[in-house]
């Protein structure tokens, strides 16, 4: 069984907010970090852990049990100083993926200089997202998690429906893992009226996909553009 992946979001402004809304609702384990008190409270009933804490305090940031953390999200903007020590205390810590958000040129030179394995602008990676929606509308969200792998959220191809994991064998045949499922079902409420309910699947082998299921699957772009040829 393939390790669920955690992530840690430092900065809970309305970016690292909606990055952290993202990965949970897609099943991922995220831990939110913000000096904000009141930026942790609204957040801590969305996310694995949130943690109150300055994270350009090195003795705050090492005591924090950051170990496990797969990529780490430094979402801190306009508080320059602290976006750079956080990137260079968590490069220092070993977290083996660190994306950086800047805004400015310098701010990204920096970022990359201590460290970062990745630097986003936002105005530009919201372009891009908007650019890959549009041209295909089937595949409604990718997020890269590292240099060479993504998360796609993308209907489910005609091809995997009422077939169970185990019989797919998308590892082997196309080099992807399903993450989590999105399904939509009907039930009947007490009064006799039906009510559609979203639940999200942590997916084992035996389960079998179904029609109008939203599979979130990681995997390298060469490979999720293969699966999403036969949407």
């Amino acid at each position: 069984m393939v390790k669920q992946k955690v992530f840690a979001v430092f900065g809970l402004g309305v970016f690292g907010t909606e990055v952290c809304r993202v990965l949970s609702e897609k099943g991922m384990k995220v831990i939110a970090v913000d000096s904000n008190p009141k930026k942790i409270e609204r957040i801590k009933d969305s996310v694995t852990q949130a943690i109150l804490m300055d994270s350009s305090d090195e003795d705050a940031l090492r005591g924090a049990s950051l170990q496990d953390v797969d990529l780490a999200v430094v979402a801190i903007g306009e508080n320059i100083d602290t976006s750079v020590l956080t990137t260079l205390l968590l490069k220092n810590l070993g977290i083996p993926y660190i994306i950086a958000r800047a805004i400015s040129k310098i701010h990204a030179q920096v970022l990359r200089q201590i460290g970062a394995t990745e630097v986003i602008n936002i105005q530009i990676e919201q372009g891009k997202r908007l650019a890959n929606r549009i041209i295909a509308p089937d595949v409604m969200d990718i997020i890269p998690i590292s240099e060479n792998q993504s998360l796609a959220e993308m209907r489910i191809p005609k091809e995997f429906i009422n077939r169970s994991l185990r019989e797919l064998d998308l590892r082997k045949k196309y080099n992807i893992n399903i993450i989590s499922v999105k399904r939509t079902e009907t039930a009947i409420d007490e009064m006799g009226n039906p009510v559609r309910k979203e639940i999200i699947l942590t997916p084992s082998p035996k389960d079998v996909l179904k029609v109008n299921d939203v599979l979130v699957i990681l995997g390298e772009e060469k490979d999720l553009e293969k699966v999403k040829g036969m949407i």
